[in-house]
């Protein structure tokens, strides 16, 4: 099963929403691991030492230092890009729908943007 981490500012109405609709969905949020407070490249770094997809709003700075990551040949295991004026439920629909079909690994060194 895919994991994720949802960065700090993530809407916690959405990771509220996926887990009612999957209780066994494997997400975390950067405040209950710790990272509260850390940059970028941090948050990246225990996602990719975790095995973990980024959930995060941060298009700004997020996408340059996850591109830095392939760049350098680090791992990035990948990001979700979740745009602050899409819809929650078309959100949560669409990370379920997501986990459903994917594979573990399948955006390694990308980024997605949703909505889709």
């Amino acid at each position: 099963m895919l994991s994720f981490l949802a960065d700090e500012n993530f809407d916690n109405t959405i990771i509220r929403g996926l887990l009612r609709r999957n209780s066994i969905l494997d997400i975390v949020r950067v405040q209950d691991v710790g990272l509260s407070g850390k940059d970028d490249p941090t948050i990246l770094e225990w996602a990719a030492q975790e095995g973990r997809i980024l959930l995060t709003h941060d298009v700004t700075t997020i996408t340059r230092y996850a591109y830095d990551r392939v760049k350098a040949r680090q791992t990035m295991p990948g990001v979700i890009e979740v745009s602050t004026n899409a819809l929650v439920g078309r959100v949560i629909e669409d990370i379920l729908i997501f986990v459903e079909c994917s594979k573990e690994g399948e955006i390694e060194d990308q980024i997605q943007y949703l909505p889709w």
